[in-house]
């Protein structure tokens, strides 16, 4: 299977199986426990119809919208997912600099493998910086402080993931970051050369804005649960919260609000925009997908603050049914990461060149000019 042959998601997905070690793989695809949430995620969007309009006139239309006070040419946010150079080597660099040619917001992560100051450097898309809350205080200082400096447009505090997710996929397979050869996966490594040669020739992969304070981000080799229960804060909660977007200063998102209240805590604080999201299903298995909680949290404090849903994208028709219940926009992590695994940045490219031409193709099959004119009339639940 080549590049050439991916002709939506599931394609890229598939073609990054075959290129990937598997507990490499198995860590971008898999959620914690059944899995269930993570499979709901997609799922979702297939129990809402799409009820076209016709005769709309639609030689001409505008895919464009405002997320979070810069315009996008799309209504689609690439999610800020960490470790990308474990995936592929040009990792976030890649995604960076097709969120620039496309006009799109792209996400950096806390466990990014490319510094904030690199990707500042390299390209003046809209960028959002998400942030895991350190035990180090020193360290989160540091951070929204670099961010600052490097002109970052937004920061996400990521809300869901004060511990591990259950990830049963890496349990199973021993991942690390760095990569740990273990006798049941070294076949794997062994088998995907230029994997492997990628891996041992190109530059070394570090947590690149972790490095200067904890030893995990030098290349200790650590599993993400183990970070996650050993360096981040349970102890968070609103009032921190509110002193990290008192600190930042400039426009601040919550992600991976899924209730109500929490929606409503979030504008109280004085967030600038929610992100609906469960973590891909990698956290809290059994919880509702981002779009079946989507209508609610819209009906609750639409208007007040933008509501991004995030999470189990993977067609642009997605999008639209995200739009038409009442988001601001969609997102997602895994629509661009096995696009990126399978291919680098020429992955990333075509794949959201894909969701472009289905979310342009989609508006003129529904009657719509500019998304703005999606609404809950053109949906009808199963």
């Amino acid at each position: 299977m080549r590049l050439s042959d991916c002709h939506n998601i599931e394609d890229f997905r598939r073609l990054a199986r075959a290129t990937l070690p598997w507990p490499v793989f198995d860590y971008i695809d898999g959620a914690a426990d059944d899995e269930l949430t993570k499979a709901r995620n997609t799922a979702a969007f297939d129990d809402v119809d799409l009820v076209p309009n016709v005769l709309g006139g639609v030689a001409e239309i505008d895919t464009s919208c405002t997320i979070m006070g810069r315009r996008s040419a799309l209504p689609l946010v690439l999610s800020p997912t960490g470790l990308q150079r474990a995936f592929h080597w040009q990792g976030e660099r890649a995604v960076a600099r097709a969120a620039e040619k496309f006009g799109l917001w792209f996400g950096v992560s806390s466990l990014a493998t490319v510094s904030i100051e690199d990707i500042a450097a390299l390209v003046s898309t809209p960028k959002l910086f998400q942030l895991y809350v350190h035990k180090d205080r020193g360290l989160n200082t540091s951070l929204i402080e670099r961010c600052k400096a490097a002109g970052f447009d937004a920061i996400a505090l990521t809300v869901d993931t004060i511990v591990a997710g259950n990830r049963e996929r890496c349990l199973r397979s021993g991942f690390t970051t760095p990569p740990r050869f273990t006798p049941s996966s070294l076949w794997s490594y062994a088998t995907r050369p230029r994997w492997a040669l990628d891996y041992v020739f190109r530059e070394k992969l570090r947590l690149a804005n972790l490095d200067s304070h904890v030893s995990e981000g030098t290349g200790k080799a650590v599993s993400i649960a183990e970070y996650v229960n050993t360096m981040l804060d349970p102890a968070m909660d609103w009032d921190a919260a509110a002193r990290i977007r008192q600190d930042w200063g400039g426009t601040f998102c919550l992600k991976g609000v899924m209730s109500v209240a929490d929606a409503r805590r979030a504008v109280q604080i004085g967030a600038d925009a929610i992100m609906v999201s469960n973590h891909g299903g990698r956290q809290l298995d059994g919880s509702r997908a981002p779009f079946d909680q989507l209508a609610e949290i819209v009906d609750a404090i639409g208007g007040e603050i933008e509501v991004i849903c995030d999470g189990g994208v993977r067609r642009g028709t997605h999008v639209l049914k995200a739009l038409a219940q009442g988001a601001t926009a969609a997102s997602g992590g895994r629509l661009y990461l096995y696009a990126l695994a399978a291919a680098g940045q020429p992955g990333v490219e075509r794949a959201i060149g894909l969701l472009k031409a289905e979310i342009e193709r989609g508006m003129r099959l529904m009657g719509v000019t500019s998304v703005d004119q999606l609404d809950r009339t053109m949906l009808r639940q199963r």
